[in-house]
């Protein structure tokens, strides 16, 4: 049976970087609400706000202080209602975004645990001795350097961090933390909210500490195999998850599963497992590897989309998934670089984003849309190392220096890929200041190309008005219920179908930058044409980035 959350399209609100009402430089949770007619012209259907919570902004809210209340940067708890009150009576959802795998230090839980070792929080947290001043053991941070940080109390013991040494990891093995982490979910669905967005909760089972990764560097390594996928994680989540369907049968529960394959999504999304009813994976995205500098680390070089990779990777989801869940389908987020940085063609810029934008959409699945994607809206320019406010930034900027980058090119890297810069505020009228984001200066800061709203609208043309007929589309029965097959094609080329009852669409999309010759379609009516075809006996040429949509 078809639920509400099947035919949604989500938007992604960074809460910070929205629109401010209050003039401090920050967005807030008023200025969500201001914004909610420009969202329903869009075609938005469901909200997703990243952390709203009380906290002190190590990491803009991933690190969570107080769950009852909320950031005073952001607004009040009667903010939080009219908001849930105003996206209801537009038709529209809200997920909040529930951190679940770790808190902030400054956590009242923490604090105590901290104050009294011998005490009920103490266990709250994850906790190992270490003999003669050695770590526990060589797991590395998400966040660079070891996953252990000393007590700052008065023991020798050592806590752990999966990410900021300022979120320590809590003990879901600890039955009490399931308790109270489940208690916090019901009071944020007693509010009225409609779904949870849950992040890392792959991550919430670890293995034994008395294990090392097996390799020869002295430095901590990245060991997802001992805190990711652990065979504790599902009977947690079945648990949670399964509570808080009996208080609200209908909840949307989207699961954040970065590292999570295709048999993962199976698990995690399978409706008789009672866990997620559909979850993110990075994995989705498929980068070009073949120009990567040996000398220095991936992570921060840019790369291409590897366009016969990813047909491969999606097809694969798209065929394990059928029958159990629909996919989730984004192009960016708040921990990855911009689509229109990332992804986009320079020479033909709006119309590969065009051309993105419908490959990836009109499938099978449910859109996740990052604030400001709509309007093609690149990275922030930063111009110096602590802007981005990430510990492996120095190492990957000196290492680039050292085999013979220059500054300005090592800069330029970072800029392109770093997830901060893809957090900028939105652009509302490049006539007003900042923007029309705030009067005052922006919380996080940098130059950019500008892509504004009131520009957009008034162009019949622009990537804004193309994104309202793409999502006007993607609503109708056929592309929120149909089956889909993706096609087999030339390299360039991304062609599915989608089938219900008797209606059929062709989508095909040439994401490269010259002329790929394909098979003619054979449906007739033109839902969609962006870029030039022309047609040669039973072939179709299709100019770069050009699209077509059609139905029979």
């Amino acid at each position: 049976m078809l639920k509400w959350y099947d035919q949604q399209v989500i938007y992604q609100i960074y809460p910070k970087s929205f629109q401010d009402t209050n003039q401090d430089g920050i967005g807030d949770l008023r200025g969500v609400i201001q914004r909610i007619p420009y969202l329903k012209q869009l075609g938005v259907t469901t909200i997703w706000l990243n952390p709203i919570y009380v906290s002190p902004q190590v990491d803009n809210g991933y690190d969570v202080s107080n769950y009852y209340a909320i950031d005073q940067s952001l607004g009040t708890m009667a903010d939080v209602e009219a908001l849930i009150a105003a996206l209801h009576a537009n038709g529209m959802f809200l997920l909040l975004d529930f951190v679940m795998n770790h808190t902030s230090d400054q956590h009242p839980w923490f604090q105590d645990a901290v104050a009294h070792p011998q005490g009920l929080y103490r266990d709250y947290y994850l906790w190992a001795d270490a003999p003669a001043k050695q770590l526990p053991n060589n797991w590395g941070s998400f966040f660079g350097g070891s996953v252990w940080e000393p007590d700052p109390g008065a023991t020798d013991q050592y806590y752990f961090h999966l990410f900021d040494r300022y979120m320590p990891d809590l003990n879901w093995k600890n039955p009490e933390v399931r308790h109270s982490m489940l208690e916090i979910a019901k009071f944020w669905v007693d509010k009225g909210i409609d779904g949870l967005r849950l992040d890392a909760f792959i991550h919430i089972d670890k293995a034994n500490f008395h294990q090392n990764v097996p390799n020869q560097s002295t430095e901590p390594t990245i060991a997802e195999e001992f805190y990711a996928h652990l065979p504790h994680v599902q009977p947690y989540l079945s648990k949670f998850c399964g509570a808080l369907r009996e208080l609200k049968p209908d909840i949307f529960i989207l699961g954040e599963a970065a590292s999570a394959s295709p048999e993962l999504l199976i698990d995690y999304s399978r409706p008789e497992n009672n866990q997620c009813n559909a979850v993110i994976t990075f994995r989705s995205l498929v980068d070009r590897e073949d120009q990567l500098d040996p000398q220095l680390p991936a992570e921060f070089q840019p790369k291409g989309l590897d366009v016969e990779g990813m047909k491969r990777q999606l097809t694969t989801i798209q065929t394990k998934l059928a029958g159990v869940s629909l996919p989730v389908l984004y192009w960016s987020n708040h921990d990855m670089a911009r689509v229109a940085t990332r992804y986009a063609s320079p020479k033909y810029h709006q119309r590969s984003l065009k051309c993105l934008a419908t490959m990836l959409y009109l499938q099978r699945g449910i859109p996740i849309i990052y604030y400001g994607e709509e309007l093609g809206l690149e990275n922030l320019q930063f111009s110096d190392l602590t802007s981005f406010n990430d510990r492996t930034v120095q190492p990957f900027y000196d290492r680039a220096l050292a085999v013979g980058y220059s500054s300005a090119e090592a800069l330029a890297m970072l800029n392109q890929t770093h997830k901060m810069a893809a957090r900028g505020p939105m652009q509302w009228d490049a006539k007003q200041p900042n923007a029309g984001f705030s009067p005052a200066t922006p919380w996080l800061n940098g130059t950019t190309k500008v892509a504004d709203v009131a520009s957009e609208q008034a162009d019949s043309q622009s990537l804004l008005h193309f994104y309202q007929r793409l999502l006007r589309l993607k609503q109708t029965a056929l592309f929120t219920q149909g089956n889909e097959i993706i096609q087999s094609t030339p390299a360039g080329i991304f062609r599915f179908t989608r089938q219900l009852d008797q209606t059929t669409a062709t989508v095909t999309c040439n994401l490269s930058n010259h002329p790929v010759a394909v098979s003619t379609d054979t449906t007739t009516e033109v839902q969609l044409l962006e870029g030039s075809v022309s047609h040669s006996g039973q072939q179709t040429i299709y100019q770069p980035w050009t699209l077509t949509v059609t139905q029979n």
